[in-house]
């Protein structure tokens, strides 16, 4: 078929840009981008729009541009959309979900790594970035004390990294050839995964999509402090042993979602040896914490396990997507993961991504761990998450400061309270008090949003309703998190003379 080209024979795609053309429009771009950074403490966190208002602003709905319009007009409108119409979790108030600002480094790695476009699936195909990746991955087992020779590959985020760990654990576990007969065989058991009340949504998305079903998962229940009560794991094991199930795979926490809290995990891998289970460890928030001086100790003891998530993205301060499965022998990776169809022509003594995760075409994630974690060093990595984490003790010395806050649990960088009115403290566990106080709470949260002067997540702890900070965010500062008890506190009073009128 004919290319349609003109007189001078050089084809003319319509997605083209002279070099001159890119250079202004980048320039342009990389000045608007430098402004909003400078300027992020002076914006709100969210200015919470409206989805019609947003609809209205990029003209949807509408059908498909039949004609292409001017890069500049349309590059200058998506910028003024986003910026004023975008949550900023690199806001210093920023507190909210388990996602970091992103580091000025890593914005401009992924703008050159864009323009690279490397195929991380293969290394012929990504050789620089493959060994990039590779030493990223060692980097960062290094940084949290896990086997520097381990098996590692980059993905979107905790949910595929915990997703790599489950895999690998269900294939090395299974005592039949899993991969080749399913899980529905004459000879097969039914395959138990464990761990506590408190961890991640993940494991029921893993255990659904990967064929043991929700109710294999057993549900270990907590101390008072959060953590994976181990003597109730060793009995439930036992029980289904003499049931005659399959256990396989115990997941660790290190650092909860909701309030921080570390599993025993010194005990879990013992328990993971003692019954010959695979040890899984879901760091994906405070696996990057494991070498910070006031980290709980049990941290460390993430070394111990089969296989970890860490997020990049979260507590390295990388621009989404950065995710990352360590496995400590890496060939049970390639076990898990591995076909060699003819059209795969790839030398043995290279490292080929596609046989360590789900991916084949694979963007390059790589290269802003690789390069923020050079400009900044172990050092100075520690250094950070240790400010998060004091940042956070302060944020909720200050809340118990205040006469009106009920300040509930303070672990790694996540600091919980709740709002509670004078009047209402002594008979705050009385049922109907205890509904007014989790409603009053989540309006709280919402009028924070909507002030747009911090955004913060909720939590559940035991039916209580509360506030939850959670600092993964190198722009914050001692003055900010001593601020924010007193603007609970004042948008608590509010709320609460608009839902009880005197």
């Amino acid at each position: 078929m004919a290319v349609r080209t003109n007189e001078s024979t050089s084809r003319q795609a319509a997605v083209q840009m002279s070099s001159e053309q890119f250079r202004e429009l980048g320039h342009r771009l990389v000045d608007q981008i430098a402004q909003m950074l400078e300027t992020l403490p002076s914006r709100p966190v969210t200015p919470s729009p409206e989805p019609s208002e947003i609809r209205r602003l990029i003209s949807s709905p509408r059908p498909l541009p039949i004609e292409g319009a001017d890069p500049k007009q349309i590059l200058d409108q998506a910028v003024s959309v986003l910026m004023n119409n975008s949550l900023y979790n690199g806001h210093p108030h920023f507190w909210g979900y388990v996602t970091a600002g992103p580091a000025p480094m890593g914005i401009l790695a992924d703008f050159l790594a864009s323009a690279v476009n490397p195929n991380c699936g293969g290394w012929t195909l990504s050789p620089a970035a493959s060994e990039i990746e590779a030493q990223s991955i060692q980097w960062m087992a290094e940084l949290i004390g896990y086997p520097s020779d381990c098996g590692g590959v980059l993905v979107s985020g905790g949910n595929m990294a915990n997703f790599v760990g489950f895999l690998c654990a269900r294939v090395a576990k299974a005592d039949w050839d899993i991969r080749a007969k399913g899980l529905s065989t004459p000879t097969s058991h039914k395959m138990i995964a464990y761990c506590s009340a408190e961890t991640h949504t993940w494991v029921q998305k893993a255990a659904d999509l990967f064929g043991i079903g929700t109710d294999s998962i057993r549900w270990i229940q907590t101390d008072k402090e959060l953590r994976m009560d181990t003597t109730a794991l060793r009995t439930q094991i036992e029980s289904d042993l003499s049931f005659g199930l399959k256990p396989f795979l115990v997941v660790g926490n290190a650092g909860t979602v909701s309030t921080g809290a570390v599993d025993p995990m010194y005990e879990i891998a013992e328990i993971c040896r003692k019954y010959d289970l695979w040890f899984h460890v879901d760091g994906a928030y405070g696996g990057f914490a494991a070498n910070a001086k006031s980290a709980p100790s049990d941290l460390k003891g993430l070394r111990e396990a089969d296989s970890v998530a860490v997020d990049p993205h979260k507590w390295l301060y990388m621009p989404l997507e950065a995710g990352c499965a360590l496995v400590r022998r890496p060939e049970t990776m390639i076990n898990a993961f591995s076909y060699h169809p003819p059209y795969y022509h790839f030398d043995p003594e290279r490292v080929n991504y596609v046989d360590f995760g789900m991916q084949n075409s694979r963007g390059f994630r790589a290269l802003k761990i690789w390069l923020t974690l050079q400009q900044v060093g172990r050092a100075g990595y520690l250094q950070m998450i240790e400010d998060d984490i004091q940042l956070s003790a302060e944020m909720f010395r200050a809340a118990q400061q205040q006469p009106e806050l009920e300040a509930k649990t303070q672990g790694l960088s996540i600091a919980t309270f709740r709002f509670v009115p004078a009047d209402l403290r002594e008979r705050a566990d009385q049922p109907d008090t205890l509904e007014y106080l989790n409603n009053l709470n989540e309006q709280i949260m919402i009028a924070i949003e909507k002030s747009g002067e911090a955004f913060v997540s909720p939590a559940m702890l035991s039916g209580v309703f509360v506030l939850r900070a959670c600092i993964v965010n190198f722009r914050t500062t001692v003055e900010d998190v001593r601020a924010f008890p007193e603007l609970v506190c004042r948008l608590g009073r509010e709320t609460d003379r608009a839902l009880r009128p005197r």
